[in-house]
């Protein structure tokens, strides 16, 4: 005798078992489509600083103490000026969103590809709000006034002797996220020279809150 009572509880638990294999498919269509759709959101607001180009406009340059300085394109600036050592570098922002600088840190010498950055707590907070549109030009600058601080005499010394010396930004875009850290080198153009004639070139870069497209898990 055929027990219907059985086959049809059978039936609905195989339905059933369809319905979540259909369902539990779709959640996870959904999650991925809206994991792409964030990537694509963070993507158009990701800013991304590089050494502005030697065509691009000069920047003025003014102080927190009233001192100023013009920046040429593909420039930085560095002088001690009364003690006190004065810091700017001409920068590009080939993102696609707004970057807000955040803090920076600066190193006596040329800091070598492998050096890991300083870390993104340690960085000195910029006291003036600075920002880079996107696809546009714009300036970090800072200064040393403390000659107590530990990075005053190497940079100092690093300026006054005219070698190359080291710079780091943190930055995010204009919402605070995305944060990252772009290095910077300063060189001098020959031994004798005014604040601005130092060229700049962009070393690495550091993504502090997603993946590092260097991983080795992406090699």
């Amino acid at each position: 005798m055929t027990d219907w009572v059985t086959i049809a509880s059978l039936a609905t638990a195989g339905t059933t078992l369809v319905l979540a294999g259909a369902t539990l498919s779709s959640v996870r269509a959904a999650s991925r489509a809206a994991s792409a759709a964030e990537r694509a959101v963070q993507v158009g607001l990701r800013p991304v600083l590089l050494t502005s180009r030697l065509t691009d406009r000069d920047e003025k340059v003014f102080w927190a103490d009233d001192h100023w300085a013009v920046v040429p394109g593909g420039h930085g600036y560095a002088e001690v000026v009364n003690d006190n050592v004065y810091l700017a570098i001409s920068v590009r922002n080939v993102g696609t969103g707004l970057a807000v600088l955040q803090g920076w840190d600066v190193h006596e010498g040329r800091l070598h590809a492998e050096e890991d950055h300083t870390p993104a707590r340690d960085h000195r907070r910029m006291i003036r709000d600075l920002y880079v549109p996107a696809h546009d030009v714009g300036y970090w600058h800072a200064a040393i006034r403390d000659q107590d601080d530990p990075r005053y005499e190497g940079v100092a010394a690093a300026i006054k002797e005219r070698r190359a010396f080291s710079v780091e930004v943190l930055y995010s875009d204009h919402d605070g996220g995305q944060s990252s850290i772009s290095r910077f080198v300063l060189r001098p153009r020959g031994d004798q020279g005014g604040g601005s004639d130092w060229i700049t070139a962009t070393g690495r870069h550091w993504n502090l809150d997603r993946p590092d497209p260097r991983s080795t898990e992406y090699v």
